[in-house]
């Protein structure tokens, strides 16, 4: 059962639900309509939703603006074996924004979406950086 929530913004729903389900194990809940659709993965729930496809989380601000992807902030993903899920996600033609890169507590990298959204797949180097401390 899915404990949090994060909206993301996509351009094409159906290309973010191929990624997110083909490549980094996500499911698909619900797409009940072309400019929505709800995944999980665990406690995650990743909630769809296309620009200015409203009503909704895609529709305009009262001021015109209308949400778009993009942007840094992103969700990470903990990875067992980093390398092998890079070369993977590259021979499938994602795009990258930067090359692994060796931290504090373990290794990251930055893969986007179709539309250009961050995620963080992250392997840890230390127990402490484990989300399950026990394993």
């Amino acid at each position: 059962m899915a404990s949090v929530s994060v909206r993301y913004i996509v351009y094409d729903v159906d290309a973010a639900i191929d990624f997110y389900c083909g490549q980094l194990g996500f499911h698909e809940e619900m797409h009940p309509a072309p400019a929505f659709a709800m995944l999980s993965r665990g406690p995650l729930r990743l909630v769809l939703s296309s620009p200015g496809g409203g009503p909704g989380g895609g529709q305009a601000m009262p001021d015109g603006r209308v949400p778009e992807p993009g942007g840094w902030n992103r969700f990470s993903i903990e990875v067992d074996d980093l390398e092998p899920m890079v070369e993977s996600l590259r021979a499938a033609g994602a795009h990258f924004r930067n090359d692994i890169v060796t931290g504090t507590g373990g290794k990251q990298i930055l893969v986007e979406d179709p539309s250009g959204n961050p995620v963080e797949l992250f392997q840890p180097t230390l127990a402490e950086a484990r989300l399950d401390k026990n394993s």
